[in-house]
């Protein structure tokens, strides 16, 4: 009786501790299925707008690479680098900056890059990456230049 007594007991006290160890485990959250080749068209895309950004000044360009690769595929895994590439862009833009200047001839583009609509732009994506991506090193430099935009209006 004792010995049947005991091995009840053990084998209680064994599921409550296998019991336990499943509760402690981490949550896995589902990651994005990414898609491989849209992966490498928006990577690539971001290179080139990384280059039209640092290196030409070319602001426009950076946008139109931006708009492309959002509407194609805003699952990308680097948006935060691309929403802050564009954010700025716009700012930049805003302020008559850069190497490319704006067609006052053409009324599309007349209205496209206007100063007040470039700045709420660069607000919208700028706010769009501090709220999406908090973890992201590009938020620092998002919410100093969010305060400059804000300062502005």
């Amino acid at each position: 009786m004792k010995r049947n007594l005991l091995i009840l007991a053990i084998i209680i006290f064994g599921f409550s501790i296998s019991g336990n160890s499943v509760f402690a485990q981490k949550q896995i959250e589902p990651q994005i299925q990414r898609d491989p080749i849209l992966e490498a068209d928006a990577s690539h895309n971001l290179e080139v707008a990384n280059q039209y950004f640092k290196t030409k000044k070319a602001y426009k360009a950076v946008l139109m690479r931006f708009e492309e690769t959002f509407a194609a595929y805003p699952d990308f895994s680097k948006m935060d680098e691309f929403l802050y590439l564009a954010g700025m862009s716009s700012f930049y833009l805003s302020e008559n900056k850069g190497k490319q200047k704006i067609d006052t001839k053409s009324e599309d583009e007349k209205k496209r890059f206007a100063p007040e609509k470039l700045r709420e732009d660069a607000t919208a994506y700028l706010a769009q990456l501090v709220e999406k991506y908090p973890q992201s090193h590009y938020k620092t430099e998002a919410e100093k230049a969010l305060k400059t935009l804000e300062a502005k209006k």
